[in-house]
């Protein structure tokens, strides 16, 4: 059993193009013998965001602290402390923190086979 405080855990910049103001922690992964989902919490500063991007996997999202907007290529909706998301494969996405906070949410995905 792994047992940490989320502040243990190594803050990462991701390198992504197209990311602004983004941190990221691995609180769950590979490292831990997790061989089939992997969790991972953003910390995205106000006017940051993540790329708009889409991958052949699908993923879920819960909205621990702040409020942002939701994008996909065709629409955005807004979202608040305590929101959850779906992502479907190949969905475009991508999480653009309009708060005055750090926006915080929990991000969990499947390892590939």
């Amino acid at each position: 059993m792994k047992h940490v405080h989320y502040t243990e855990v190594e803050l990462e910049t991701p390198e992504e193009e197209g990311v602004k103001d983004v941190k990221l922690r691995w609180l769950i992964s590979k490292k831990d013998n997790a061989n089939n989902f992997a969790m991972r919490l953003f910390e995205v500063k106000p006017g940051g965001y993540t790329p708009l991007h889409q991958h052949d996997w699908e993923h879920e999202v819960f909205i621990l602290e702040g409020e942002g907007v939701a994008k996909n290529k065709e629409s955005e909706e807004p979202f608040k402390s305590g929101d959850v998301f779906f992502i479907p494969p190949m969905e475009w996405h991508q999480f653009i923190n309009t708060g005055e906070k750090t926006l915080k949410f929990l991000c969990l995905i499947p390892y590939k086979k």
